[in-house]
């Protein structure tokens, strides 16, 4: 199913890229295709992203050999694609642990690896950071130090990357810009960019002919670097009038080069040494195929993006899900949102880039003109969204909450100030797990909860949550309405209830108790329970589902304030700022004094693992939750 291995073994002698670099040429290509092959065989046993990094094998090993690295700085967009990177920069020992508890992270991390230049995981970033590294380089008399990002094409579509170009064109600096162009992002690439990375076309003659001119009239001291931005823009012009096409990336003084094979890395190495030097920024083009060297990768890229375990050989994917398990919380949102559009013309679905991975697929099927993916934009998702509120329509606006933070002067200015009838579902949030601390959905309750007029709410289960997308539906009272619900399964196999309103602002009792009460927001609640039972006939506990996090229930809060002496509070998030922060304000503002302990995430962030492993270690697992009860029955 994939490429065939190589006889020799050139990747084992590679323990760093200096390594890479005295290699003779010819080794270059076989090496490809034993990291290739290395990439398939480790994560067909230990799941991550497959495709991405599949696809930028031959660029890895170019930048590598031509850039002296970690001296000269190397980002990467995302990181989904850096898997071939981490084993060429002392990692290859280590790969297997790729995502483990304790092991390897699966984006670049530098407390991991001085090789690793800047965090990734959100998309878009990397030009304006390596736009700061390389003025910083100029700025230190570092001259000779070179500062590469390499974006996809599907992260391109993110505001951010225009503003460090825009920034780019007007600061001196020698930066480099690989364009990964595969068209795709983990869904297709979309929207107007998507289609003009397909068509653009430049002739390399043209770009060497041009180059070499310039170096030339450089040497007869007919133009010096001060001239140099008005000779481009009459180049670009010139260009354009022959071509009969102008270049985006010309646009903005940026000389551009592509496109190239990306699967070609003795003609990449050649390509990059010959513009490394070129002053000026600069972005090259390449063309790949995400998934490159495994058939069904290449097939099907959005399925293999992250495909979990699968057989090497025949390329089967080793399913795990059982028929008698509980529906994803993705799933119950998207069946959910596809029943309350066909009872309502005015629903309509937006998702920044991650249709497959928030379910919004099952409205794009049944209602395709109601479904819209913005590409990785989380803030004109929101702004979007807000624009389509304003007209009358009911827009579900899914993005998973670790991106939401992208978005938050969008919430406040264009949603919460114009009080607007949209709901937010923030998937992902809380502990997500292998993906680490880029990934965690930890921080919303924290920083929503302050914004008026956003009612915020967390489903229990998984009727909970669909219960909350049809309150949050019939919009009494209008509002913007955040549900957030984590990664995974839930609880119920017969997870299709009849809809039914959750009041706003109303939580329940869900155990009488004397001695303690514990106070919880969401999912988490489940544990709650776990423990309590594990405790047997220790003490009388309470447990209260707050539900809404804001307004929350304080008719509730005053009969916990005048009834126990002890409060524990349980959230899967920070716990500042979050619910027990509320609960802790509100029994302050009333005059109550009852004993209170909040569990949540300390003020740090959290490494990777699975959720099983960190809510262990964050002290939020079952058996740590009925410690706490216990306890505080003592106390």
């Amino acid at each position: 199913m994939s490429e065939q291995p190589t006889k020799r073994n050139i990747l084992q002698g590679i323990d760093s890229p200096r390594a890479l670099r005295r290699l003779p040429a010819e080794c270059l290509q076989p090496l490809c295709a034993e990291l290739r092959r290395y990439i398939i065989d480790v994560l067909s046993e230990n799941p991550g992203h497959l495709g991405a990094s599949l696809g930028t094998v031959e660029l890895t090993v170019a930048l590598h050999r031509v850039f002296h690295t970690p001296y000269d700085r190397l980002l990467w967009d995302v990181g989904h694609q850096a898997y071939g990177h981490k084993i060429l920069t002392g990692r290859r020992e280590s790969f297997p642990t790729l995502r483990q508890f304790k092991g390897i992270s699966g984006f670049p991390n530098p407390s991991e690896s001085p090789y690793d230049a800047f965090i990734a995981g959100h998309a878009s970033n990397s030009i304006s950071a390596a736009l700061g590294m390389s003025v910083a380089s100029g700025l230190k008399q570092e001259n000779d130090r070179h500062v590469v990002a390499v974006i996809g094409d599907g992260a391109m579509t993110g505001g951010l990357a225009y503003e460090g170009l825009n920034n780019a064109s007007i600061n001196p600096n020698n930066l480099l810009i690989v364009l990964n162009d595969n068209n795709m992002a983990i869904d297709d690439s979309v929207g107007a960019l998507a289609q003009y990375l397909v068509n653009i076309t430049t002739s390399q003659a043209y770009n060497k002919l041009r180059y070499d001119a310039y170096l030339g009239l450089k040497r007869m001291k007919l133009i010096t670097e001060d001239r140099r931005d008005n000779i481009l823009r009459f180049n670009n012009s010139l260009k354009a009038l022959l071509t009969r096409q102008h270049n985006l990336f010309e646009g903005f003084s940026i000389r551009y080069f592509g496109p190239v094979d990306g699967h070609d890395v003795d003609y990449l190495v050649r390509v990059l040494n010959d513009i490394k030097n070129m002053q000026g920024p600069k972005l090259l083009h390449i063309k790949t195929k995400k998934g490159k060297g495994f058939q069904p990768a290449e097939q099907s890229a959005t399925e293999w993006h992250a495909p979990g375990k699968f057989n090497k050989s025949t390329g089967e994917r080793i399913r795990v899900d059982d028929l008698n398990q509980p529906q994803r919380y993705q799933d119950v949102f998207g069946h959910t949102l596809v029943e309350l559009a066909a009872r309502d013309p005015r629903i309509v679905g937006v998702t920044p880039a991650m249709p497959t991975g928030c379910s919004m697929t099952h409205l794009m099927k049944t209602f395709p003109e109601r479904a819209f993916d913005v590409g990785i934009a989380e803030g004109h998702a929101v702004t979007f969204s807000a624009g389509l509120a304003k007209e009358g329509l009911i827009p579900f606006c899914n993005i998973y909450s670790s991106f939401m933070q992208r978005a938050y002067d969008n919430l406040i200015h264009d949603v919460a100030l114009q009080n607007l009838h949209l709901v937010l579902c923030l998937d992902r949030s809380g502990l997500v797990g292998e993906d680490g601390p880029t990934h965690h959905g930890v921080f919303d309750l924290a920083f929503l909860r302050p914004i008026p007029r956003l009612i915020i709410a967390s489903p229990l289960n998984e009727w909970d949550l669909r219960n909350l997308m049809y309150t949050a539906w019939k919009g009494t009272p209008p509002a913007p309405f955040v549900i957030r619900y984590p990664k995974g399964t839930g609880e119920k196999k017969d997870w299709r209830n009849p809809l039914a309103l959750l009041p706003v602002g109303k939580g329940r009792k869900l155990r009488e108790g004397k001695d303690v009460a514990v106070i919880s927001l969401g999912p988490i609640g489940n544990d709650v329970a776990k423990a309590i039972e594990t405790l047997g006939g220790e003490g009388s506990v309470a447990h209260y589902d707050m539900i809404y996090l804001k307004p929350i229930d304080e008719e509730l809060l005053h009969e916990i304030g005048r009834k126990f002496p002890c409060i524990l509070t349980v959230e899967n998030g920070q716990r500042t700022g979050g619910l027990g922060s509320a609960v802790l304000e509100f029994m302050a503002d009333n005059g109550y004094t009852p004993r209170i302990r909040r569990l949540g995430l300390n003020d740090e962030f959290v490494e990777h693992g699975t959720v099983e492993e960190l809510h262990k270690l964050c002290g939020i697992d079952p058996q740590a939750i009925a410690q706490a009860i216990a306890q505080a029955i003592k106390a």
